[in-house]
């Protein structure tokens, strides 16, 4: 485990689904500023579910997540969208990049939601698709893009805000071999220049080789497979 400050801190998290069918129960997990963590699966074990209740989108039965010291049982539904604005990076398996919308705009739309200088938000988002490799194509729109360069935006916009948790779903899932060997280091490289806690979940050994964790989902919470 990372020696940096904890950004998430889950404990004792439990949870189930209708059947009724134990997802996972007791499950820990401490993730350090500048860590990537990978937890891999095969489907159905509950990952996805696992990401949701990280950012307050789905609520476990017991136990307790926090994100940079704060608990999310202790807020009420429009503290946690806020911090999920100010604090939590998705980066979907789908990408979710509005069509109707410029690159730059789905960019720079995390920080549209929290801060007014529309001028600062322009730039830093200009400046994200820079880092991604795709700063001539800001004007454009999804429908121009490959399936890499849409997951590279989608990392971008999960960047912009500076998070202190990013979270990925299946980030290769619909990737090609050599597209996904570049965006996951970009990924990777991302969340620890920024000094984010960064978790993503994956059926995949070869995505979650990337990750200075690995862990395996099972009924009785996470097992570590490989540590650095």
């Amino acid at each position: 485990m990372s020696s940096q400050p904890i950004l998430l801190d889950v404990r004792a998290l439990a949870k189930s689904v209708p059947g009724p069918r134990q997802l996972f129960r007791s499950l820990d997990l401490h993730v350090g500023a500048g860590e990537l963590v990978a937890i891999i699966g095969e489907s159905g074990v509950g990952k996805s579910t696992l990401l949701n209740i990280f950012a307050g989108l789905d609520d476990a039965d017991a136990g307790s997540v926090a994100i940079d010291g704060i608990v999310l049982g202790t807020l009420d539904e429009a503290s946690r969208t806020r911090l999920r604005r100010e604090r939590i990076g998705f980066v979907f398996q789908a990408f979710h990049i509005l069509p109707y919308l410029t690159l730059l705009q789905n960019v720079a739309l995390p920080l549209a939601l929290v801060s007014p200088d529309a001028v600062a938000a322009e730039a830093r988002a200009r400046a994200m698709l820079a880092a991604v490799g795709l700063g001539d194509r800001g004007e454009g729109y999804a429908r121009d893009l490959s399936g890499g360069e849409l997951q590279r935006v989608a990392i971008a916009r999960a960047l912009v805000h500076r998070p202190a948790l990013i979270l990925a779903d299946e980030p290769t899932g619909n990737l090609d071999p050599d597209t996904a060997a570049r965006v996951l280091a970009l990924f990777a490289a991302a969340v620890r220049d920024n000094g984010a806690a960064g978790v993503m979940v994956t059926h995949s050994d070869a995505t979650a080789a990337v990750a200075d964790r690995v862990l395996t989902l099972g009924a009785d919470g996470l097992t570590e497979r490989r540590g650095r």
